[in-house]
């Protein structure tokens, strides 16, 4: 099988360690790295044998493959210049600014017959992959907390943090949102820093969502209420709890809970996804996170950042 000739665009705080993957990979080749600090370049191009550029428009038709981890206003212009030159794109979250850019991006990738993917990393945590998504949810509550970092404060707390988990609700309940409702405020930033959203979906099933970026603690957990069964999944900690119906019963007339947890060894969700990534340009096959999952999971994410009041 040819290798593949990838390069990473932004090599930024998330851009070396797609650099580091891309180079560990045996049918890839690692050919470019690419940001406007040289220095940075640099860097990342001679630990893994690289080209440092600082213009990605030189490598417009001599790559087969490309991570983009720009800011999130520079996705749609270097994806779409990608994408029309022939190569297969993953994008770092949110896909795009607006849903008319990511509609843009997947018509291209469809008429050109590319590999887009959106780099949503929690679906590639092994305790979402160990979920079995038979059972459709009734109920679901997720909080996802950091304390506070400037890297990403160009965009509101949906945008950085809640659409990892709006991506995975949207993908579980799999079906369209009937009604949203939200409230938030800024304490730290100029935009919204602790965000809660109700989703009501058509099917019946609603989502509690919390996210904050001023939290004193790391949390980021999500529990489903099932028909017979509750399940819980801590993403920091690797770590799936299924709680079901049983046949017998602890009181008359009351089945019995019966309790299974799985805690997974620390993986390594960002080579997973790349691997992912690979494996589709080799195989045709439609991305877990394709263009268009990443498409609905920034709509209603822009329709929580309208309600809370944010641009």
């Amino acid at each position: 099988m040819r290798k593949l000739k990838c390069a990473v665009i932004g090599t930024g705080y998330l851009g070396k360690f797609h650099a580091q993957k891309y180079a560990s990979l045996p049918d890839c080749e690692l050919v470019a790295v690419v940001d406007i600090n040289e220095a940075a370049a640099k860097e990342v191009a001679e630990q893994y044998g690289a080209t440092a550029l600082t213009d990605y428009q030189s490598l417009l038709g001599k790559v087969d493959a490309v991570s983009i981890v720009v800011p999130t206003t520079l996705h749609h212009k270097v994806s779409r210049d990608f994408l029309n030159a022939g190569a297969h794109v993953l994008v770092e979250k949110p896909i795009t600014v607006t849903v008319a850019e990511a509609d843009e991006l997947i018509a291209i990738a469809k008429e050109k017959n590319l590999i887009l993917q959106v780099g949503h990393l929690e679906r590639f945590n092994p305790a979402v992959l160990g979920l079995d998504k038979e059972e459709k949810p009734l109920f679901i509550e997720s909080h996802r907390l950091s304390p506070f970092n400037p890297r990403a404060n160009d965009v509101s707390v949906v945008l950085d943090l809640m659409i990892h988990d709006i991506d995975i609700i949207l993908a579980l309940v799999d079906s369209e949102v009937e009604r949203i409702d939200a409230s938030g405020t800024a304490v730290l930033t100029q935009g919204t820093d602790i965000a809660n959203a109700r989703l009501l979906f058509k099917n019946g099933c609603v989502a509690n969502v919390t996210a904050s970026r001023i939290s004193m603690k790391m949390e980021r957990k999500m529990r489903m209420f099932r028909p017979s069964s509750y399940v819980s999944v801590d993403f920091q900690n690797r770590i799936l709890t299924k709680h079901r119906t049983g046949k017998g019963e602890m009181f008359p007339g009351i089945p019995e809970i019966e309790t299974e947890e799985s805690v997974f060894e620390s993986g390594d969700a960002l080579l997973e996804e790349i691997k992912h990534f690979v494996n589709c340009i080799h195989t045709g096959d439609n991305p877990l996170v394709s263009g268009e999952a990443g498409k609905r999971a920034l709509e209603t994410a822009i329709a929580i950042t309208r309600l809370l009041g944010d641009k």
